[in-house]
């Protein structure tokens, strides 16, 4: 009988981030024998960070800490209307809010290594690439250092890196435009801003620029959140231009340069209109996509096959690439959702089947997720148009609802139609709930508890038979009684006093 081959590690992980990290630490748990690889490719702009990926360094943390300052300059609007005396003219200090920011990141990096630390997985802050399909070469490019490993079982979970613009068409783009990677760590105010896509990262950049007090241009090609029900959408795009951010559909980038006095003049053609001309920024940020990070990987020397476009591995269910041993989770994998925690959910669940006998895979259908633009659009499952899609448009029906938050009505300036919910439901399965979408304060906080009713196969009864909490947003969602053919206009009483 033939011995099993002997090799360095049980698993091996290339990505250090939120997937990579959890499945890491899971099988480090179970008794695996691990390593993990990572190492920051500065941006053209030289930004660089550490250990933890996307989410931690330029993603998920400092968006939300971004956003909740935005958030509070805004609120000013309102305190006067509340009796307080503010400064509504009162300058925000970039700086201060950045150091603060940046100090708590640090603060996670290290927490990260202690963790790796304690769960004795060895940690390589080096670039790594496949030699074969069990081998890979680790490389120091600072101190020019490389050596081999080899593992039972490998993870790809390198991330993604955001898009640049073309370099035939903009061979000075990349120095003069700034991405995600970017703006988290500028030392001073972008100031007058122009941002280019119309991705939730797009909008949420725009969204904290703008409540800042930032003058914010956004040029969108065709529709913002098209992968979103389109009516959700529509509201988050209204609801930003009240918040004084230009929005400007078709234009595209013709010609960027920079200026004598340091700023970038952006030439354009509107393909909607026709129309042409150009404009100063100072700076000009781009969220046009973002490709997989396996460039360095040498997949090919280990027979892992990616998208051609995209570069991600192509895995089945199981997290699997086509080479068994093989697996990837996160943004790196192909036709999954680029959220940190369904890549977190997944690497756990990776590890225990590897390490722990279990036999529960990833579902990647119900998953809740947040943006934070200005008002904050939360949802889970189905929009309606992809459910009409998918289940034939008499299996159908949805509920909807335009509200005003009870602290709106300090401040008469507030919209009472903004804020807005759906609830889309499958009507031949007793009006089971697919899909459920808030626009309102606190999107996230509202969505994540009711994701759990969702994937428990809760139904439009079940929601009008739970006793709201009164009075919040959030109970809006179980009396919602109108369906989409029905005009949604914001109650002027108040449902939840029985009025």
């Amino acid at each position: 009988m033939e011995e099993e081959k002997t090799y360095d590690y049980d698993l091996f992980v290339i990505g250090a981030g939120s997937g990579g990290l959890r499945c890491a630490k899971t099988a480090a748990k179970l008794g695996a024998k691990v390593a993990v690889a990572d190492y920051v490719v500065p941006s053209p702009a030289g930004t660089v960070w550490g250990i933890g990926g996307t989410c931690v360094n330029v993603g998920c943390v400092p968006k939300k800490l971004f956003h909740y300052a935005a958030l509070l300059g805004e609120s000013r609007k309102d305190l006067p209307h509340t009796g307080w005396k503010v400064d509504i003219k009162g300058e925000h200090d970039w700086t201060t809010m950045v150091d603060a920011v940046e100090k708590h990141i640090k603060q996670l990096r290290w927490n990260t290594k202690l963790v790796l630390t304690q769960n004795g997985i060895k940690n390589y802050n080096m670039l790594a690439k496949f030699v074969d399909d069990h081998t890979i070469e680790l490389h120091d490019p600072k101190k020019d250092k490389k050596e081999k490993v080899t593992a039972k079982y490998i993870l790809i979970a390198v991330g993604g890196r955001p898009n640049y613009p073309d370099e035939k068409e903009f061979p000075n783009g990349k120095e003069l435009v700034i991405t995600s990677d970017d703006i988290f760590y500028m030392k001073k105010n972008p100031g007058k801003s122009l941002l280019i896509g119309g991705s939730y990262i797009a909008l949420e950049t725009a969204g904290f620029l703008a409540g800042l007090g930032n003058d914010v241009t956004l040029w969108v090609r065709e529709k913002i959140l098209r992968s979103y029900d389109q009516e959700m959408a529509k509201k988050v795009g209204q609801y930003m231009e009240l918040s004084g951010i230009k929005f400007v559909y078709g234009a595209e980038m013709e010609k960027i340069e920079k200026t004598e006095n340091g700023k970038k003049k952006v030439s354009y053609k509107n393909k909607k209109d026709g129309s042409s001309g150009s404009d100063e920024f100072d700076t000009v940020f781009v969220a046009i996509g973002r490709t997989a990070e396996t460039k360095y990987l040498n997949l090919e020397a280990a027979g892992v096959k990616s998208d051609e476009k995209t570069r991600k591995v192509l895995t089945n269910e199981y997290e699997q690439s086509n080479i068994s041993h093989i697996y990837s989770v996160g943004d790196c994998a192909h036709e999954r959702p680029e959220l940190t925690p369904p890549a977190v959910q997944a690497g756990q669940l990776l590890a225990e089947r590897l390490f722990g006998g279990s036999k529960e895979i990833m579902n990647y259908k119900m998953v809740a997720t947040t943006f934070f633009t200005p008002l904050e659009y939360g949802c889970i499952g189905y929009g309606e148009q992809e459910a009409i899609e998918k289940f034939g448009k008499d299996n159908v029906i949805s509920y909807h609802e335009n509200f005003k938050p009870l602290e709106w009505s300090y401040n008469e300036e507030r919209p009472k139609d903004m804020c807005y919910l759906k609830i889309v439901c499958q009507k031949n399965e007793n009006e089971k709930v697919i899909g459920l979408h808030y626009l309102g304060p606190n999107a996230g906080e509202v969505v994540q508890g009711f994701s759990v009713a969702v994937n428990l196969g809760a139904t439009k009864r079940d929601f009008a038979r739970t006793v709201g909490i009164h009075p919040t947003a959030a109970e809006e969602l179980l009396s919602a009684n109108l369906t989409t053919d029905q005009d949604p206009a914001a109650q002027e009483g108040c449902k939840g006093c029985g009025l």
